[in-house]
């Protein structure tokens, strides 16, 4: 039914949502959820850009495929979420992810039939870059947060599936349009997601996601915020941003942007479209941009990890790396641009050794998906997926410029 999975799923991001026990109704109000990101190393070392890798490949892939294109998920570099289905509540481990629609349960943990489960009939599958799953539709309801609830939502419970050793299944943010053709009987009909069923039931005031990372630490924990329905002023500075969804095809289906690159005065990528993305670690620009920004650095590739690696005094002669997004450019500093030193155990790096975040996309610019600003990028900027006004918003933060890296 899908191909099968290349890669052992072991989550090493881990984002974690609280419930309570007892649901409280919660109307029109932003839900504020701390985040947290923990590493989860089960089974050695895990080399992230492989797994980035994989999964920026699996967008391209799936992109050139079909209109609306199939979801993709880094299903070994993820974010948690523990969520409540049913009433009373069961709660499952969910990869949360900005690059897939569906909600689903039933991996490793079974899916518990409660009063408020009712079976559509309906069969339902999603297969993903690394990992698939196969089952029937259910409506139930989700508790997230503090005790608020979504009724009749739409939940895959899986009778197959392949990829997601240790997880619970799925809890996908993504683009509504993603989930067209995942009710198999159904191929034209969209999967009304968690997001939008929050904004249709009133329970948000807005149709909007919000973003705040703190930089990686080599701290057990590294805290953060998710807000569906609004934002924080209080984790930004400025004002924030906004540019419109790409109308270019194939990168218009997620949350797709333009933006052109320059690294200190050499623009080493046009204006053209790619994607935002908080499942990708790393941050990938189109092969001919690549070689423009190694040539630039001089930097080497390295054949362990696949990254690209600088000098010390390469280090101190690095240039801003600028993103012209609408009018505004957000400049990723020297520092910002290198992998944190602490953690170069993670990407199968050496002590000491100057790693850079940004990698080959692996396809030539022109192809209307030319870059993946990932979290290298996200966790430096606010970021905002405006559903309702069809945008996505950016604006600087206390660790914009932070130099922990």
């Amino acid at each position: 039914m899908f191909p099968a999975a290349s890669m052992l799923i072991l989550p090493s991001l881990l984002l974690a949502l609280s419930i309570t026990g007892s649901p409280v109704e919660v109307r029109n109000s932003p839900i504020t959820l701390s985040i947290v990101r923990r590493q989860n190393f089960t089974s050695g070392t895990n080399n992230l850009l492989q797994h980035d890798k994989a999964r920026v490949a699996a967008f391209g892939d799936s992109l050139a495929r079909r209109p609306s294109s199939r979801p993709v998920i880094n299903t070994d570099v993820g974010y948690i979420a523990v969520v409540g289905i049913g009433s009373p509540p069961t709660t499952y481990n969910l990869l949360v992810d900005t690059g897939s629609s569906n909600t689903w349960v039933g991996a490793s943990s079974k899916y518990v039939v409660t009063r408020t489960s009712v079976n559509t009939g309906q069969p339902v599958e999603v297969g993903y870059g690394t990992g698939s799953f196969a089952g029937t539709e259910y409506l139930d309801t989700v508790t997230l947060g503090s005790g608020v609830t979504i009724t009749k939502q739409s939940i895959g419970v899986a009778s197959t599936w392949s990829g997601f050793g240790g997880l619970d299944g799925v809890l996908g943010i993504g683009p509504v349009d993603l989930t067209e053709g995942t009710l198999t009987k159904l191929p034209s009909t969209t999967i009304p997601t968690v997001t939008d069923n929050l904004y249709k039931q009133s329970t948000i005031p807005h149709h909007v996601v919000s973003l705040f990372f703190e930089p990686s630490s080599p701290k057990t924990e590294t805290k953060g915020e998710l807000i569906l329905g609004g934002i924080d002023t209080t984790k930004y500075t400025g004002d924030i941003a906004y540019t419109h969804i790409t109308t270019t095809k194939p990168a218009s289906t997620y949350w797709g942007i333009n933006e052109s690159i320059t690294y200190g005065s050499e623009t080493i990528l046009s204006f053209t479209a790619g994607i935002v993305d908080s499942g990708t670690t790393f941050i990938f620009i189109a092969t001919d941009a690549f070689t423009k920004y190694q040539s630039a650095t001089g930097a080497t590739l390295d054949k362990a990890t696949g990254c690209l690696t600088i000098s010390s005094v390469q280090y101190d002669a690095l240039k801003d790396l600028d993103f012209r997004i609408g009018k505004e450019i957000y400049s990723l500093t020297p520092n910002a641009q290198i992998w944190p030193r602490s953690l170069n155990y993670q990407i199968g790096g050496d002590s000491g050794v100057i790693y850079l975040v940004v990698n080959d996309l692996g396809t030539p610019s022109g192809q209307g998906y030319d870059f993946v600003n990932g979290y290298g990028f996200l966790q430096r900027f606010y970021s905002v997926f405006d559903t309702s006004n069809f945008r996505v918003g950016f604006a600087k933060t206390s660790f914009t410029d932070a130099t922990t890296n």
